[in-house]
């Protein structure tokens, strides 16, 4: 009989076992690839916030913060690429810094005051520099909720939440679990038009010493800290006339600091907030948005010129020029590309430029007291060209306050106006926006128009994060404005703004 040890068996067999595992690891690789494609947002975010810690366990630099069970090592970031990129749901985007890089040695990587917190904790680059639901719930899972986000100052929906157990924690937190939600609590100015006659707070945390005083618990999502260099208005109700005020406010309030940046940290937190870009550069079936001469992607903003009012339709431009409703170019070349994803961008693009509204029952539009309508465009608000905010310090009431919004979740409050050009009026509003800066009844439910570039980074939208995905935003204004899209547009509409 023949031997199954001899040499020739013996190569014929490791030849087997080799083609064996190599089709057994491709399989794996294959499986893996899949898997990662399916995942939702939240594992996702699960996973990144792990890769992270595996990176602080190899010896970089984290930043310990006590937690109710144990320690837990914070996700820091050693530091930022020139370029650097993201993964999200609909793709990627990127960071640029066209005099960077810069590093963790700069400020807003550092904590300055006393409960762990940084800019970054609550300006995250991977989720678009801010912060959303996915990456929150990953956080909180991760570190058992002693992640320094989780902190009762404005965290939970009232400081002196119960935080006792984890149930009572996820309670505390919910807002910021749901919704990405912050709350601010903000004092009815002393010279207000307007008395608080009614509060429904489910969370009891709007205290009123009498109509006229006190201070109210709103709850906002915290605004991107990039592509700063075309922002006139810097919080959404406009109460920081600049950088170093929000700055300053930022690190005493949030971080909880007993003094603000020093002189030379506040110069470098400029610095970097201002020379900071962030947008998409990747989408699934139309691939790269910045090659082949379209022109998404950060580089590519990061040239776009900017003044205040550079392209205001009210008259506000303070070199006259001629406004110019095709705010956004970046696709133009894609119009009847044979790839259908880029056409339909393309044809997005279009609907954003150039279909008509009647913008109507305004505040904040134009300065006219009786806010008539308009016909207007998506760009007579978003005009600024290539970014899409307001290219002023106008904010607007289009209606998202408004009591017919309302979730059980948010508080709810009664203004009666006293005085003032509305004197005699009552309004119910979930936040009251600017009115609660300026005192005036004409500025309730006034915020401001926010940058459209990142936007698939940064779900859920608008100030209290209330349109879970670009469609529920699409449809909101369809509604709205009565724009009459047809459900192929819609589709287009989101398609574009996935790509800024």
């Amino acid at each position: 009989m023949r031997s199954t040890n001899s040499p020739g068996a013996l190569k014929q067999l490791a030849t087997k076992y080799v083609a064996v595992s190599v089709a057994i690891t491709a399989l794996c690789m294959f499986a893996g690839w899949a898997a990662t494609n399916v995942r939702s947002d939240d594992t996702q975010a699960k996973i990144k916030v792990k890769t992270r810690l595996r990176v602080l366990a190899a010896g970089k630099s984290p930043a310990y913060v006590a937690g109710a069970s144990h320690d837990y090592a914070t996700a820091t970031f050693d530091g930022l690429e020139r370029y650097s990129t993201w993964e999200n749901s609909d793709g990627k985007s990127a960071t640029y810094q066209p005099q960077g890089p810069f590093t963790a040695d700069n400020p807003f990587f550092k904590p300055m005051g006393t409960n762990g917190r940084s800019c970054v904790t609550c300006h995250d680059p991977s989720a678009g520099w801010t912060i959303t639901p996915a990456h929150i719930r990953a956080r909180f899972e991760a570190s058992h909720g002693t992640d320094p986000l989780f902190r009762p100052i404005d965290g939970t929906t009232c400081p002196d939440a119960d935080v006792s157990t984890p149930a009572a924690m996820k309670k505390a937190y919910s807002l910021l679990l749901n919704k990405g939600l912050i709350r601010i609590g903000i004092a009815i100015p002393p010279d207000a038009e307007f008395s608080v006659v009614e509060v429904d707070d489910p969370y009891h945390c709007t205290k009123l010493s009498s109509p006229k005083s006190g201070v109210l618990s709103v709850y906002r999502r915290p605004l991107q800290a990039t592509n700063l260099r075309f922002e006139d208005s810097l919080m959404w109700d406009g109460r920081m006339g600049d950088l170093e005020r929000q700055a300053n406010d930022a690190v005493r309030g949030h971080e909880q600091a007993v003094d603000g940046p020093m002189p030379d940290q506040l110069a470098r937190l400029i610095e970097f907030e201002t020379g900071t870009y962030d947008a998409q550069t990747w989408v699934p079936k139309a691939g790269s948005l910045q090659d082949g001469g379209v022109g998404g992607g950060p580089v590519a903003l990061s040239r776009e010129p900017f003044f205040i009012g550079i392209n205001d339709p009210f008259g506000n431009n303070p070199i006259g020029a001629q406004t110019s409703l095709h705010v956004f170019n970046l696709y133009d070349l894609w119009r009847g590309d044979p790839n259908p994803e880029r056409a339909r961008i393309a044809r997005g693009q279009a609907i954003f430029n150039a279909t008509p509204m009647i913008i109507g029952g305004v505040p904040g539009l134009d300065d006219a007291e009786d806010h008539p309508t308009h016909e207007g465009f998506c760009t007579t608000c978003h005009d600024t060209p290539n970014v899409g905010n307001r290219s002023i310090n106008i904010l607007m009431n289009l209606g998202t306050a408004d009591a017919s919004r309302r979730t059980p979740d948010m508080p709810l409050f009664t203004l009666r106006c006293d005085s003032g050009a509305l004197k005699g009026q009552t309004f119910q509003t979930m936040d009251p926006g600017q009115a609660m800066v300026t005192g005036k009844c004409t500025d309730i439910g006034r915020f401001k128009t926010s940058s459209l570039r990142g936007l698939a980074s940064r779900p859920p939208y608008f100030h209290d994060g209330q349109s879970a995905t670009l469609m529920d935003v699409v449809n909101f204004y369809n509604d709205r404005f009565q724009v009459g899209l047809t459900a192929e547009e819609k589709e287009d509409l989101v398609a574009f703004l996935r790509t800024l």
